[in-house]
């Protein structure tokens, strides 16, 4: 008979164990686990290792994904950057396998988080090393303390620098390790929802806002989409890059969760910072001085791999057409009255009002782009302001 374990926590555990015990061919008992906060699909335990019999770390981190909760249906729903909805849990597994198999062949200051210990694809288990005592990157950027706000944001940028200095080329390894995994022939859902952004961002813009885009604007956004799958500075990066998701630690800035991680052009990364995690409704006061200051920490680790952001024009380029799409994704997942999409994302720890979030992450477009000299996007982010605070005022 088959013993039937009293929660979802003693079957994660469990699973480890047997998990851990075939990879060191001795038995392994986990005890004393806490519950790190996993979403409604996933269970994340911290757990100590009571008995240790191939020096394995003290304590470790699990993380399984759960189709049973739901009945045992394959599709279930998750937060990501498209609110709530539906999508292929075992295939985001699979890629965030993949991405922490990647990640470990790097060197350990370039590592951009845990390392993977153990994996199961079948029970869609991994097993991780422990970060440690951390601090949440979202209560740093809380702190009344200005100077240590810079600082945070400098220090995050600069991991986000190394992590693409230390991927560039590797593009090759990633794919094969996405095919022998089976998931080769998975679509990558942010690129296919950009997709979805240009198509039908300025036909909500016309209907609910009233604003017509040109076609110079238009074409400035297509080229932003591009660089989700193409891009001349193309990189590894978690892509799911809100606060919730960073940790600073002894060893200094960590990212986790990895369940779209892939190669894009690296300027999207620091983009999606300088308009302030456009995915959900974060928000950090970004000063002129604070947005160049993450932009030289991040460039200083990368202008070696790629020179010609050196230039300060062609850099200013590029970041504005990055940032433009990002704001486009943001305008369109949070201007629409979908209240189960900006619920979800309302319980970030510095979420704001979406109307303000909006305007702001526009505002911040505008300045940019008339920083470098683009009337037309700075044109059409002036003319969304105005727009924007008419229909909330």
């Amino acid at each position: 008979m088959t013993a039937i374990l009293a929660d979802p926590v003693s079957e994660v555990v469990a699973a480890a164990e047997h998990l851990l015990a075939r990879r060191t061919g001795a038995p392994v008992t986990l005890v004393d686990p806490v519950d790190l906060g996993g979403s409604g699909r996933t269970i994340v335990l911290r757990v100590r290792v009571d008995e240790n019999p191939f020096s394995l770390p003290r304590t470790l981190v699990i993380k399984q994904v759960r189709n049973s909760f739901d009945g045992g249906a394959k599709t279930v729903i998750a937060q990501s950057t498209d609110g709530a909805r539906s999508f292929d849990s075992g295939a985001a597994f699979l890629r965030e396998a993949v991405s922490y198999q990647f990640a470990n062949a790097l060197a350990k200051d370039a590592r951009p988080g845990a390392q993977l210990l153990a994996s199961d694809l079948n029970s869609q288990l991994l097993v991780l090393s422990d970060l440690g005592d951390s601090t949440p990157i979202s209560a740093l950027l809380e702190d009344p303390d200005p100077d240590t706000v810079t600082n945070t944001l400098m220090a995050m940028a600069q991991a986000m620098g190394r992590m693409h200095a230390a991927t560039v080329g590797r593009e090759g390894d990633f794919t094969a390790l996405l095919r022998r995994a089976d998931v080769g022939h998975y679509c990558d859902e942010i690129s296919d929802q950009v997709g979805r952004v240009v198509a039908e961002v300025p036909s909500l813009l016309a209907e609910l806002l009233g604003v017509d885009v040109d076609a110079e604007v238009t074409s400035q956004v297509d080229r932003g989409r591009q660089l989700f799958s193409g891009g001349r500075f193309r990189a590894f990066s978690p892509s799911d890059l809100c606060p919730d998701n960073i940790i600073v630690n002894d060893e200094g800035v960590r990212f986790l969760d990895y369940e779209w991680g892939g190669y894009r052009d690296a300027t999207l990364d620091i983009a999606h910072s300088l308009v302030s995690f456009p995915g959900c409704l974060c928000s950090v006061d970004l000063t002129e001085e604070r947005a160049s200051a993450m932009v030289d920490a991040w460039r200083a680790e990368v202008v070696g791999m790629w020179p010609a952001l050196a230039d300060e024009a062609e850099l200013g380029r590029r970041l504005v057409e990055a940032q433009l799409i990002w704001v486009w994704l943001s305008t369109y997942l949070f201007l629409p009255e979908d209240h189960s999409r900006i619920a979800a994302v309302r319980e970030h720890h510095l979420s704001i009002p979406r109307a303000e979030a909006l305007i702001v992450r526009w505002e911040r477009l505008a300045r940019a782009a008339d920083v470098t000299g683009n009337t037309a996007v700075a044109s059409h982010s002036q003319q969304m302001v105005t727009a924007l605070r008419a229909r909330f005022s």
